[in-house]
């Protein structure tokens, strides 16, 4: 928990649904159809923009104005789509036979198709995709966060040809500041201003995580309203993934007061979360060609995996020295002298990580301090707050005594506090503070008149000139890296505190230097992965014909290397079945045609050296035959024989058959060259391909070395149930849960789970994180199941999976280690659920049909 956390206050801006709005931009027009493929919406533009006269009338399927190649392309455009949020691109699709050439935008909307289209720019498509290689390259090679905004902002400018472009990063008060920028020479500077988190409300926020690109093309253009059929008038289109959705006439103001005619902006993701955005700003009307954007947008995915790269890097870095740290204090304890005992030093050395004016530790009744801290009574005074904390473990605020009023006291004195619990108890604390600073901010005009007095709207600011507020009575700021430095200390200390006897000392050690060494081992896959991701994207592009051809090439090819990494970590980086990653592949990527593969031969288990390897060969053998081979149709079938020659090589055939007959490519593509030297080369193997008339054959030779042996398989090929060992199910047939009490104390699994659960069909669900509050709201209100994680950071659910087996209510007991077994069937648990656990595991646990399983 961090108390500088921003609260999500609403201000009526932030409900506003800019997602519904009836509305697009000029520069294009849309069509949305039901699932017949027959128009239930178009823009009032539509005929103009295609230049048809009067077609394209409600109530028309759609191929009755487009071409059969056109509709044959869309369809198979939208066939592609796998996640609710995907968008597939087409660039220059002649729609109606006359070559006047489009590039279209296609994808799901609450049951519509909705299909977007813009004249294409044929002269300067190919000089788009000259440019990508050149600017990837240079993106990928930042050594830091400078270094990489700047060259962004930098690239981006030359690429787009808008007259400003900022890299705009957010801060931890949802607040943002320019932190790179590139303009024309006459414009005003908007480098190191900050903007306050009202500028972007919240809904906008969650958007850019969903749609990541958003294109203004002339804030005084008027609007093209959305005509609907009569039974569809009340319902507006969602339009939260379009490319053409019209603009909130809030930011229309906003942008004019900004002297800004038209824009682009690119969200920057991380690890889910919005980490900041690329701004394009233009002061006359602007449109860039869709092939250009779907470029930008591109190179944005570049930007933010350099960027992780960067911040793995840099906090490997400060873990190290974190660990040297931990070693010396250990150390010390070895030789008898306890971090309290020599609390200067300690706190000497901790301020070289976490600069800090003074140093407080409380253990039991003894209270130590050194440099700038409060007393030993007015310490005591904080202690009724921190303990009723809801989550003690690490606290951080620039100004405590906003927080606890106690610490006003000596707010004076001292500002800022970082608090670590450092005992199972949370009675026992150590708190590094931090004075009170004047500071000075400088905004892009006044923050304050955001909004108008007296209400909860947002009025757009007329001034952005730079803006000075002088601030007191904060700390400065406690890092991200500061942060999880606190945390580890946080463990280092508790393992002081709790007084290890030499036994645990020496178990401890030995999990020090395995934790040091699969550390170790996860940076070096992690720079691997990164290499190779690096690679398929750089050698993607040498053979794409154009951008959705590399886009798709890219999309699949990481997503085989993420069901590969999914199958080999799911037991800590152990082998994995070759049936599994070649069955995930087809689901994934072929879903409705998973029956036409036959699998013939023993189970195997690839280690996890070559199961990525093999990943990426399967992926581009089921790609291929999706595209030409025998799953092009509806006919064609795949079987795999798997059998082990004298020397436990293990042999794999690939054979088609029923496709369109094919041929041997004319050149050596990318896929190709992965089929075909991808074993040989990393594994020291053998592979092999004939096109034949009836289909592609395949064969591939994997090293012995690389094949589990087959005692350790515990699955056979068909995936049979495993035996039920032990666990009732008092489940009734047909019959879901009404209430369920969901025990799990991160937040996100939390969220996410809820979300599935009610997704499911569940119509009550009760949210605890702690032992405490489970067994409450067990009492409040007894649940028909309940999902219990079994580690809540410092304490065991054993108490709760206890009163729920004594009130006979079916549960089961979800774990992300591996060693927990028959505890849970003794504790009364249906089954065992492993994280990662998704939508069918959850699923299946409230039907009952997990008994004994150890699923996920």
């Amino acid at each position: 928990m961090n108390f500088l956390s921003a609260g999500q206050d609403q201000t009526e801006c932030d409900r506003e649904a800019i997602h519904l709005i009836s509305a697009i931009q000029g520069f294009g027009a849309l069509i949305a159809v039901n699932a017949n493929w027959t128009i239930t919406h178009r823009s009032a533009n539509c005929s103009t923009v295609l230049g048809t006269g009067d077609a394209f009338e409600i109530g028309q399927p759609l191929d009755l104005n487009f071409t059969r190649n056109a509709m044959m392309a869309l369809k198979a455009a939208f066939d592609q789509i796998v996640k609710e949020d995907s968008v597939e691109r087409l660039f220059g699709l002649d729609l109606l036979g006359n070559g006047a050439l489009f590039d279209c935008a296609i994808h799901p909307s609450g049951g519509k198709i909705i299909i977007e289209f813009e004249p294409h720019d044929t002269a300067a498509f190919q000089n788009h995709l000259a440019g990508v290689t050149p600017a990837i390259g240079g993106l990928s090679t930042a050594q830091s966060t400078d270094e990489l905004c700047s060259m962004a902002a930098k690239v981006l400018r030359d690429l787009l040809g808008y007259d400003r472009v900022m890299i705009y990063r957010f801060r931890r008060d949802q607040s943002g500041e320019v932190i790179a920028e590139e303009k024309r020479d006459d414009l005003v500077s908007y480098l190191g201003l900050r903007y306050p988190k009202t500028d972007i409300p919240q809904q906008a926020r969650r958007l850019f995580v969903r749609n990541r690109f958003r294109i203004i093309a002339d804030t005084q253009a008027e609007a093209v309203p959305i005509e609907a059929a009569p039974d569809e008038q009340n319902a507006p289109l969602d339009l939260s993934m379009s490319v053409l959705r019209s603009l909130s006439p809030v930011h229309v103001q906003y942008m004019k007061n900004m002297g800004v005619r038209a824009s682009l902006s690119i969200a920057i993701v991380r690890r889910s979360q919005l980490w900041g955005l690329i701004s394009c700003h233009h002061d006359t009307p602007r449109t860039v060609p869709y092939s250009l954007r779907s470029i930008a947008e591109m190179l944005s995915h570049v930007f933010s995996m350099t960027l992780d790269r960067i911040l793995i890097e840099r906090t490997e870095k400060l873990r190290i020295r974190s660990q040297g740290l931990h070693d010396q204090m250990l150390r010390r304890l070895a030789e008898g002298i306890s971090f309290v005992d020599d609390l200067e030093m300690f706190a000497g050395a901790l301020g070289e990580l976490i600069p800090h004016d003074g140093a407080s530790v409380l253990i039991g009744e003894g209270y130590h301090s050194t440099g700038d801290c409060p007393d030993r009574d007015q310490f005591a005074a904080l202690l009724p707050s921190l303990c009723s904390s809801p989550d003690s473990a690490v606290l951080a605020a620039r100004s405590l005594s906003e927080h606890i009023s106690e610490a006003a006291e000596f707010s004076d004195k001292v500002a800022g506090a970082l608090i670590l619990s450092i005992s199972r108890s949370a009675n026992d604390y150590l708190v590094l503070w931090r004075k009170p600073l004047t500071q000075t901010d400088y905004w892009a005009g006044n923050p304050a008149k955001a909004m108008i007095e007296g209400r909860d709207q947002l009025e757009p600011r007329t001034s952005f000139s730079a803006w000075a507020e002088t601030v007191e009575g904060l700390s400065a700021e406690w890092s991200d890296d500061e942060l999880m430095i606190a945390n580890n200390l946080r463990a280092t200390l508790m393992e002081i505190v709790l007084r290890m006897n030499d036994e645990v000392a020496i178990e401890l050690k030995r999990a020090r230097e395995q934790q040091d060494l699969l550390i170790a081992e996860l940076n070096h896959r992690v720079r691997n992965i990164l290499n190779l991701v690096r690679s398929l994207v750089s050698q993607s592009g040498k053979d794409a014909i154009n951008i959705a051809d590399f886009s798709e090439n890219i999309d699949g090819r990481i997503a085989a290397l993420a069901i590969a990494h999914d199958n080999i970590t799911r037991q800590n980086w152990t082998p994995a079945p070759l049936h599994s990653l070649i069955e995930s592949e087809i689901a994934a990527y072929v879903s409705s045609k998973k029956d036409r593969l036959t699998m013939v031969g023993d189970p195997v288990l690839i280690e996890p050296e070559a199961y990525t390897v093999l990943a990426l060969v399967v992926h581009e053998l089921v790609t291929n035959s999706v595209k030409y081979g025998s799953l092009c149709d509806d006919k064609g079938t795949i079987e795999v024989k798997v059998s082990r020659a004298i020397n436990g090589d293990l042999l794999i055939d690939w054979i088609e058959r029923g496709g369109p007959p094919v041929k041997p490519p004319t050149r050596q593509g990318f896929g190709t060259t992965i089929i075909t030297r991808l074993i040989p080369h990393d594994l020291q193997g053998e592979a092999e391909s004939d096109f034949k008339d009836s289909g592609l054959e395949a064969k591939f030779r994997v090293p012995a070395r690389f094949i589990a042996s087959q005692g350790e398989v515990d699955a056979p090929l068909n995936h049979q149930a495993a035996p039920e060992i032990g666990f009732k199910s008092k489940a009734k047939d047909g019959q879901l849960p009404e209430h369920v009490l969901l025990v799990e104390d991160n937040m996100i699994i939390a969220h996410d789970t809820e979300g599935s659960l009610r997704e499911a069909g569940v119509k009550s669900v009760t949210l605890e994180s702690t032992v405490g509050g489970a067994l409450a709201a067990i009492e409040k209100r007894e649940p028909d199941f309940a999902i219990v994680d079994f580690n809540l950071r410092t304490e065991s659910s054993i108490k709760v999976a206890e009163e729920l087996a004594r009130r006979g209510v079916r549960f089961v007991i979800a774990t992300g280690y591996s060693e927990l077994g028959n505890e849970a069937e003794e504790l009364g648990a249906e089954a065992i659920i492993r994280k990662p656990y998704g939508m069918d595991e959850i699923v299946r646990a409230l039907k009952g049909e997990l008994l004994g399983e150890r699923a996920g």
